[in-house]
Formats: C-alpha cells, sequence, structure tokens
C-alpha cells in the first residue's frame, strides 16, 4: 500500500494538467510553423530566407518540404477545354533543365495533369496517356505549334495557336513567380530532384485548392 500526504494527488493531478498542456501547446506551435512554412514556400520566399524569417535552420525548413505528400487529382471528368503547354525549370544543376508538360483548364485555372521528362515526343505523348488513365475527357485540347504537341494529340478535337493557350501561359508566369525554383535569373533552384517534384507537387495542391 502506498502512502500518500494529504494533497498530494491534487499536486500529481496539476502535474500531469501542466505536461499536457504544454504537449498541446508545442503541437500547435509546430503544425503552425509548418503551415507558415509551406504558406511561404507558395509565395516566392526561398528557403534560405524563410530560415531567416522564422529563425529555424535550412534544414529544418527542407524537411518540411521533403516530410510533406500532396498530390493533384481532376476535379471532374470531362472538361470543356483544356491547354497544354510545356515548361522549363533547373535541377541538379544550372545547366540541367528539367521539362515540365500539363494540362490547365483556363475556366477554373485547375491543373488537372502533369508529367515530367525531355522537351520531346514521349513526354507529351505521356500526359495524353495520364489523362487517359485518370478518366478525364476534353471536347477540345489546345496547344501551340509545337511538333510533339501536334503528333501526341493529332487523334483529338486539336486546336492549334497562341491565341487558344493565353491561360496556360498566365499560368506559367504565375507559377515563375509562386515558386522560388522555377525563376528564370535565380541561384535558388533544386540540387535534389526529389526536392524539386516536391515544391511544384505543393504548388499545384495549393493553387488547385485556393491556398495561393
Amino acid at each position: 500500500m502506498v502512502k500518500t500526504t494529504p494533497g498530494s494527488s491534487i499536486i500529481c493531478t496539476k502535474i500531469v494538467d501542466v505536461s499536457s498542456l504544454a504537449t498541446m501547446l508545442w503541437i500547435i506551435k509546430t503544425v503552425t510553423l509548418i503551415k507558415r512554412i509551406l504558406l511561404m514556400m507558395n509565395q516566392g520566399i526561398g528557403v534560405r530566407d524563410i530560415s531567416v524569417i522564422e529563425g529555424i535552420s535550412i534544414g529544418k525548413v527542407l524537411s518540411v518540404l521533403v516530410k510533406s505528400h500532396y498530390r493533384i487529382i481532376a476535379k471532374r471528368h470531362h472538361y470543356t477545354s483544356l491547354e497544354v503547354d510545356e515548361f522549363w525549370t533547373h535541377a541538379g544543376k544550372k545547366k540541367n533543365k528539367v521539362w515540365l508538360i500539363y494540362a490547365y483548364d483556363r475556366k477554373t485555372g485547375e491543373i488537372i495533369s502533369f508529367v515530367w521528362g525531355k522537351q520531346d515526343l514521349k513526354t507529351a505523348k505521356k500526359l495524353r496517356k495520364r489523362l487517359l488513365a485518370a478518366g478525364v475527357s476534353y471536347d477540345c485540347i489546345c496547344t501551340d505549334n509545337r511538333e510533339s504537341f501536334i503528333i501526341a494529340f493529332q487523334s483529338n478535337n486539336h486546336i492549334i495557336g497562341k491565341r487558344y493557350t493565353v491561360g496556360i501561359e498566365g499560368s506559367n508566369c504565375r507559377l515563375r513567380h509562386r515558386i522560388r525554383r522555377a525563376f528564370r535569373k535565380t541561384c535558388c533552384f533544386s540540387k535534389i530532384i526529389r526536392n524539386h517534384l516536391k515544391a511544384f507537387n505543393l504548388a499545384f495542391f495549393y493553387i488547385n485548392f485556393g491556398y495561393v
């Protein structure tokens, strides 16, 4: 039998309550910090700048990105018109270009699907297959006159011309403003391809769901 002094149970309860409260406050603080970091990453703020603003290490900022798991799924199965374009970025080193090809709905501003690869026919066909695999249909698809697009989408109702891709060109501009890694003239780029892809997955999710 354990002997207790008067009031000892009350003291123990208070200690437990304080400990639980401290844990809860730490969780809230951590979650809030993570949300701020992710939002800043989609406001054109680089990793080093975020570490200075928040007073944390660069490694901590990168760990938030690496641990993030975001992916986009088309919100509808049918679209009246889709626009497709390519978008170059740097990864690994400044001379290494990584190409993004994606489908965009001008009416809603939604990024429907995307693929990474080279600036070639294989990557364009890969996007078309991904749209089909996702069960996405469309009345027409609009691209510029790049040969890879013409061949890849020739069996669809394909409309060619810069005047029909104004929406996605505007989206390209938005991506270059929102993602520091996508700036044209910058020393900020991902040395690890995984971080590069994670940053774009995050940006696409935030754009599609109206966070930025």
